[in-house]
Parts: C-alpha cells; sequence; structure tokens
C-alpha cells in the first residue's frame, strides 16, 4: 500500500519538465520522498535535476531508497535501473561543473552544499546483469570514470570560483585483475579531485601481491570498514607480507581471508616465523568486530589467533579450516563466546570427537547468537538429536544452515518441532533427505551429497510435509529451503 502523500508525489512527477521548473518551490522535506520516487519511476530529467539542486549535506542511497512510511518497497534489494543511476551521476556531474550551486547563489539552491553521496550497499547478487541494471561494479565503475575526466580537464572551467567543498562519494569497490588499473588509477586522481571516491567495504580478487598492496595504498582509512580478499592462494609467506599493509588500517571493523591456503602447522622455521608475524600484525586492529578466515589450515592455533586480538568479535567464520576439540573449547572458554552474533564453522567435521566441544560452545554463544551456518559439517541424526537441547536454547536465532549434512526425512521434522521454542528463527537452509537419493552409500560422502541425483517426487512429498507442519504450528513466516545460494544469509552488518 502506497500513502496519500505518495501517490501525490507520484502524480506530480508525471510531467517532468514541469516538476523540473517546480522543484524550488517545494518544501525541501518532499526532496527525500521525490528522489525515491523519480528513482523508482525512471523520471530521469526529475532526478537529475533533484541531484544538481539536493538541499541537505548527505544524499544516501540507503537512507534513501529503503522501505519507508510512504511505501514498503525496498528498491536496495533489487537491482538497480541503469537510468536512474546515470541520471544521479549526470546530476552530480552538473553540480561539478558549476560551482555557484555548491556555493548557494542559485536560486533553486537552499543554501546547502553537498557534501557526502553515498552510493554504498547495492545489490551484488554474483548473478549476471542485463543492460538494464546496475551493480557494485558498475556503480564504481561509472564514478571512476568523472573522477578520471575531473583529472584530465574536465571539471570546473578556468576563471570561474573553486568548488568549495568537494564531494564524497562512498561507494563498495569490487577489484580483479581485468578492473585494477582502472580503479587504482581512479582512486589516485580522486585526491586531487572535487570528487572524492571514498571506498567503504573493498573486495578483491585474484589479484597478485603487489597490486593488493599497491591498492590498499590509495585507499582512505578514515571511511574503508571491510577487506575482502579472496581466491588469492596466498599462502603464509603472501599473506605476511600483505598483512601490514592491511593493519594499517588500525580502525577496520571487518577482514575477511578467503582461500589463503596457509597451514599454520607447518613445520618449518619460516613457516612458524610467518605465522608469527602474521599474529603479531593482527594484534594492531583496535576495532575489528569480524573475522574470516575461511580455507585456512588452523588445526590447534586458533587460540593463538583469537587471543592477539583487541576486542571480542562479533562475526566469526572458520570455513574448512579443519578446527581441532582443543580449538573448539578454546572459542567456548574466549571472551569472544559470549559475544558472538554470528558462527560459521562450516567445513569442519563435528561428528565425532568435536561433537561435545561443539555443544559447549553453542551454549556459551546462546544468549547473543543470531545466525549459525553448519555446511557440510558430518552432522547425521545422531549428532544432530544430541544437539538439538543446546541448539533451541539459542533464544534469538534468526538464520541456521544445516546444508550438506546427512540428514533423513525424520531429522528434519525433529528439527522442525523442536525449534517452535525459537520465536525469532525466520530461515533454515536444509540438505536434501538422505532418503530421497538413490543408492547412496553409508555414511555418504559430502561430494555425493552435493553431486547425487535426487529423486525429485519423494523431495516434492517431504517439502509438503514439512511446510504443513510449519502451517500447523503456526510457522508459516518460517522459510525451509534448500536454496544455499539464494541471498538468505544476511552480511554481519546487517545484523
Amino acid at each position: 500500500m502506497h500513502t496519500l502523500v505518495f501517490l501525490s508525489t507520484r502524480q506530480v512527477l508525471q510531467c517532468e519538465p514541469a516538476a523540473c521548473q517546480a522543484l524550488p518551490l517545494l518544501p525541501r522535506e518532499l526532496f527525500p520522498l521525490l528522489f525515491k520516487v523519480a528513482f523508482m519511476d525512471k523520471k530521469t530529467d526529475v532526478l537529475r535535476e533533484l541531484v544538481y539542486s539536493w538541499p541537505f549535506p548527505l544524499l544516501s542511497f540507503q537512507q534513501l531508497l529503503q522501505e519507508c512510511a510512504h511505501c514498503s518497497r525496498a528498491l536496495l534489494q533489487e537491482r538497480l535501473s541503469t537510468e536512474s543511476m546515470q541520471a544521479v551521476i549526470l546530476g552530480l556531474t552538473a553540480r561539478l561543473h558549476n560551482p555557484e550551486v555548491e556555493a548557494g547563489t542559485q536560486p533553486s539552491c537552499r543554501k546547502q552544499a553537498l557534501r557526502v553521496l553515498d552510493m554504498t550497499g547495492l545489490l551484488d547478487d554474483g548473478v549476471e546483469q542485463d543492460r538494464g541494471t546496475m551493480n557494485v561494479w558498475d556503480c564504481a565503475a561509472a564514478v571512476a570514470r568523472i573522477c578520471i575526466a575531473q583529472q584530465h580537464g574536465g571539471g570546473v572551467e578556468p576563471g570561474l570560483a573553486p568548488v568549495p567543498v568537494p564531494v564524497e562519494v562512498r561507494v563498495d569497490l569490487r577489484v580483479n585483475r581485468a578492473s585494477y588499473t582502472f580503479l587504482r588509477k581512479a582512486l589516485q586522481s580522486s585526491a586531487d579531485s572535487p570528487l572524492r571516491i571514498c571506498c567503504r567495504d573493498l573486495r578483491a580478487e585474484d589479484l597478485p601481491i603487489h597490486n593488493t598492496m599497491a591498492l590498499l595504498e590509495v585507499l582512505d582509512a578514515g571511511c574503508l570498514r571491510r577487506i575482502d580478499l579472496r581466491f588469492n592462494n596466498l599462502g603464509l609467506r603472501g599473506l605476511s607480507v600483505i598483512i601490514p599493509h592491511v593493519a594499517h588500517f588500525h580502525h577496520l571493523a571487518s577482514l575477511r581471508l578467503h582461500y589463503v591456503h596457509g597451514d599454520s602447522r607447518q613445520a618449518s622455521v619460516d613457516g612458524l616465523d610467518n605465522f608469527r608475524y602474521f599474529l603479531a600484525q593482527m594484534g594492531r586492529f583496535i576495532c575489528l568486530r569480524e573475522l574470516s578466515i575461511g580455507s585456512s589450515l588452523l588445526s590447534g592455533r586458533l587460540d593463538q589467533l583469537l587471543s592477539t586480538l583487541k576486542r571480542p568479535l562479533e562475526s566469526l567464520e572458520l570455513g574448512f579450516c579443519a578446527l581441532l576439540p582443543e580449538d573448539l573449547h578454546f572459542l567456548a572458554q574466549s571472551s569472544h563466546a559470549a559475544h558472538l552474533k554470528k558462527l560459521d564453522l562450516s567445513g569442519n567435521d563435528l561428528s565425532g570427537d568435536q561433537l561435545t566441544p561443539f555443544q559447549d560452545l553453542l551454549q556459551a554463544v546462546a544468549a547473543t547468537l543470531l545466525h549459525l551456518e553448519l555446511t557440510e559439517c558430518h552432522l547425521a541424526d545422531a549428532q544432530l538429536l544430541a544437539t538439538l537441547p543446546t541448539l533451541t536454547r539459542c533464544a534469538s536465532l534468526r538464520y541456521l544452515c544445516l546444508y550438506g549434512n546427512p540428514l533423513s526425512t525424520a531429522g528434519l521434522k525433529e528439527l522442525l518441532q523442536d525449534s517452535a521454542v525459537q520465536a525469532e528463527l525466520r530461515t533454515v537452509v536444509h540438505p536434501f533427505p538422505v532418503d530421497c537419493y538413490e543408492g547412496l552409500p553409508w555414511p555418504p560422502p559430502v561430494s555425493i551429497l552435493l553431486k547425487a541425483s535426487i529423486n525429485e517426487e519423494k523431495f516434492a512429498r517431504v517439502e509438503a510435509e514439512l511446510h504443513q507442519l510449519l502451517l500447523a504450528s503456526g510457522r508459516a513466516h518460517v522459510l525451509w529451503t534448500t536454496d544455499i545460494h539464494g541471498r538468505l544469509a544476511a552480511d554481519y552488518f546487517s545484523l
């Protein structure tokens, strides 16, 4: 449902030329809703004029395109229109070419300088985009092109007053080998440009070590909250080269290191020295709240890693780290346990000697845990049933992922019934039941569970039964799904 104010605003924007002329006469309080409606309906002329004459210091996509009192549609959860995004960029460019607007001398100006354009938080679902939509990369590239153009004479013409206050454009950057040179040039150009790029979240994929370090050197430490390095195959030696450049950002809130392939257990002197050096650098972070260090062999060394940190973590991802019982025991006893909102132990075998320490860990995090991922943890019905009394004590849990575990239909039904006490639970990502496979060996290897064919007819019956159980218990709002690749898992900063 839309409010009368929303419907009236939409009607006003039907005739774009008249709407553009009327903007100086409209109350500034209407500008946020005007922006959302113009963006939603692709009223590009109005949108460009709105940015050009924006009367507030901040223009934030996350504030303006979210669900609001007038319209329940949350545009940031969708792919954003290329036309609307380009209109915003053109409006910003027009402001940069006309410093009188920033100085407050234009009749349309509300005597406020636009200081920050926040374009962070765009949907990046990994699905190939079409020409009609923009993703994180497209947005960053559009802003980068303006910065480079400004540096090469595309800015304010000689003789005009300079822009008194530079516009800071906040973006999330996704960098790979193909885009590295272009984006680094744009970041360098923006340092002396009236339009300054500030990266909030950096995701670098498969970059050589020297490129990663060069990229980090041109980022603004005051704006950066997350560094995400993935698919780099660094090893401990490479990581020890990069980590001091990362640790330069003392106030970093989130550090994600994926597929480092560093074995902290290697007996060589160099290996031990590199691991000690890595630990020493980790101690430089004073604001770190999220740490993800997946696919790095930390067996028996988790205590050394977590003990170096200055403050308790709220999000910890240790997927495929070959954790041992003593690692889980340490985590349960550590200061981090009482603060964890998100925990990912995927790919660690929790079925044997690790089961009891894992249950102790669940007990330790029960008061705060919101998000739990246990993909491919070798949990069969017996282990799940033994863990349910502890798992259901996690009263605030919203998301549970058990995909890739050898659970039966009976085990899933038991989980569904026992989890009724978890009032906050909204999403359960469950595996295909083992009784829906044909000729499955036992115990089934994870590779078989992920690749073997499913009897679709059997699984359809199971889905129907689970749905009926949810309806019967008054929990139709809880999503039970096998969609491991959907956008269901919450980012730490959205918890």
